[in-house]
């Protein structure tokens, strides 16, 4: 996970980012499960409309959990969860119509699911993750780069790390394949699909 590549933001030693391959020794003190805060954190998208220009969407309702690993990377494992009724992109008949049969099938598919299967250090504060991704039932490889943000305890005594991440997928390999042509060519929705995430976890008691 992209918490590696930072000391502790509650720490003041100066101690730098280590290499790939190498792990500071401050960083063992992340170690640990962590639950992801979703009212500090968002679950994004962005779809090209009508060759023109980008809708923005994203979910108000998720869960998900961390395991990290400051002494090897590639121990950490993630899971999120999605309900998919959430969806949100600011129009309700826009909304109403990725919840039916046409995009989501929501009824049939409630969740959406992300399953990591493996965490790789990139050097610096960048890290990779791989999962599997599910979708309308189907199951596809899913990569997410992330970048660390930080790690510290806020008021409320709460232990923290937050990170940022993306990644890219077409939407057709998940059976989202509906659209529409436009009279001046192209399609009315793109199958490429850009994914956000920004997420705070707080570290389990």
């Amino acid at each position: 996970m992209g918490i590696f590549g930072r000391k502790n933001t509650t720490e003041s030693t100066g101690t730098t980012a280590t290499a790939v391959g190498t792990v500071n020794p401050d960083l063992a003190a992340l170690t640990g499960d962590y639950t992801i805060d979703p009212s500090h954190s968002t679950i994004a998208f962005v779809a090209r409309h009508a060759m023109v220009t980008n809708v923005k969407g994203h979910f108000n309702d998720f869960t998900g959990s961390l395991h990290l690993d400051g002494a090897d990377p590639a121990g950490s494992t993630a899971t999120i969860d999605v309900t998919m009724d959430s969806i949100d992109t600011g129009s309700a008949d826009r909304d109403g119509h990725l919840k039916g049969s046409d995009f989501f099938n929501t009824e049939e598919f409630p969740t959406m699911t992300f399953r990591s299967t493996g965490a790789q250090a990139l050097g610096g504060d960048d890290y990779r993750i791989t999962g599997d991704l599910s979708i309308l039932g189907v199951t596809k490889p899913l990569t997410i780069d992330l970048e660390f943000n930080g790690a510290a305890k806020d008021p409320f005594g709460n232990e923290r790390v937050g990170f940022e991440g993306k990644a890219e997928i077409l939407r057709s390999e998940w059976g989202l394949t509906w659209n529409a042509a436009l009279e001046t060519g192209g399609v009315l929705v793109s199958d490429k699909i850009k994914l956000n995430f920004d997420i705070s976890a707080i570290r389990n008691a």
